[in-house]
């Protein structure tokens, strides 16, 4: 399997790359996670500027016609650069179910304002009772004249503090835990009856719990078919997951190059704490475990870019493997540094904060151990 990238795709992560590096310094990110929204509406219309926003969807649309080699490039690289504005929750999760399901008038009305970076946008697909079942939707979205009225309640919804739209999947018809009889809305942010709490995560992100009181919709907010949302949920979810996998790829490998670094300037004993054998196999054990999850990403991208049958199998052997080894990267990271290491000044302490989160999102290790065996019987 070649794994060798384009000249469009290297020139894609090297400016990716540079902007991390020259334009998104830490201090700033911290300056930016504390404020009331979580995120800087100025970067995120650079971003847009910069095309990033425009990667995953068709030329068509106004977007770059990227696939999942593209958004894995640009994924690692705000993984590397503890990137806090909203892009696995607007371009991701929310640009993922309009561009499969919304219509024409849909699109110019909705993706069209998220890839020039004018609106933000999330997918509120988690409820408190669901755990990781995408289809356990207690929601219920019923039929009055021509719209709809919505009731229930989400629970951590990505950047769902300040979407100016809400992608929200409701029960229209079956029961609780059926994977058909779901249908995706459309619900804009200032939409009466849709109250929000939001809150910081522990990540430094920021996230709401939704409750949705008689929400009333046209049908024209219906994204796709009624009834049939659940398939493209499921895809998108699966691509989200992908996604955070290829962030904690470029988590793993900055914490580890910082651990190492690190290494050859703290001086103890009169001699700098890496030529100590015993830290030397610990940074090589976490060498090894960036290597091995770095192989198993491209070859989950390679299947999922291919539409192969085990594409989804392997996104779930990609979890675990980021939820394990990543976390056991983090934490050899954070013990080599010493007591700085959970300091809140030092970028380690929230490198693995996000990655802890990483490894609970979408489903966590265990989870996605019990679904790759299942796929296996």
């Amino acid at each position: 399997m070649d794994f060798s990238f384009s000249e469009e795709q290297t020139m894609l992560a090297d400016s990716v790359a540079r902007f991390i590096d020259t334009d998104y310094d830490f201090e700033s990110r911290q300056k930016t996670a504390a404020s009331e929204s979580g995120y800087s509406e100025k970067m995120w219309r650079t971003f847009a500027e910069l095309g990033w926003t425009a990667v995953p969807f068709a030329e068509e649309d106004g977007g770059l016609g990227g696939g999942t080699i593209e958004q894995m490039l640009v994924m690692e690289q705000i993984g590397r650069g503890l990137v806090v504005e909203p892009y696995l929750a607007t371009v991701i999760m929310a640009g993922g179910i309009l561009r499969r399901l919304a219509s024409n008038e849909q699109k110019l009305k909705w993706l069209a304002p998220i890839i020039g970076g004018e609106l933000i946008a999330t997918l509120a697909f988690a409820e408190p009772q669901s755990r990781f079942n995408v289809a356990n939707i207690a929601t219920t979205a019923k039929r009055d004249g021509q719209g709809f009225v919505l009731n229930g309640q989400k629970t951590i919804v990505l950047n769902g503090n300040s979407a100016d739209l809400i992608v929200v999947p409701a029960r229209t018809s079956g029961n609780q835990s059926d994977r058909s009889g779901i249908t995706l809305f459309a619900v804009p942010g200032d939409v009466s009856g849709l109250n929000r709490r939001g809150y910081a995560t522990v990540d430094g992100l920021r996230a709401a719990d939704i409750h949705l009181d008689n929400v009333r919709l046209d049908a024209a907010d219906v994204l796709g078919e009624e009834h049939n949302g659940f398939m493209a949920l499921d895809r998108v979810i699966g691509e989200a997951t992908l996604a955070i996998s290829a962030e904690a790829m470029g988590i793993m490998q900055k914490m580890h190059d910082k651990t190492v670094e690190y290494s050859k300037s703290r001086v103890q004993f009169g001699v700098p704490i890496g030529s100590f054998q015993a830290l030397q196999h610990r940074m090589v054990d976490s060498l090894m475990s960036c290597e091995q999850s770095r192989s198993l990403l491209y070859w989950c991208v390679m299947l999922n870019a291919k539409g192969h049958a085990d594409a989804i199998k392997a996104i779930s052997a990609l979890k675990y493997q980021v939820g394990t080894a990543g976390v056991r990267v983090a934490q050899e990271a954070v013990q080599i540094h010493g007591g700085m290491g959970v300091t809140w000044e030092l970028d380690i302490a929230h490198y693995f904060k996000r990655i802890t989160a990483i490894d609970l999102m979408f489903g966590n290790a265990d989870h996605h151990l019990d679904r790759f065996i299942s796929f296996s019987q």
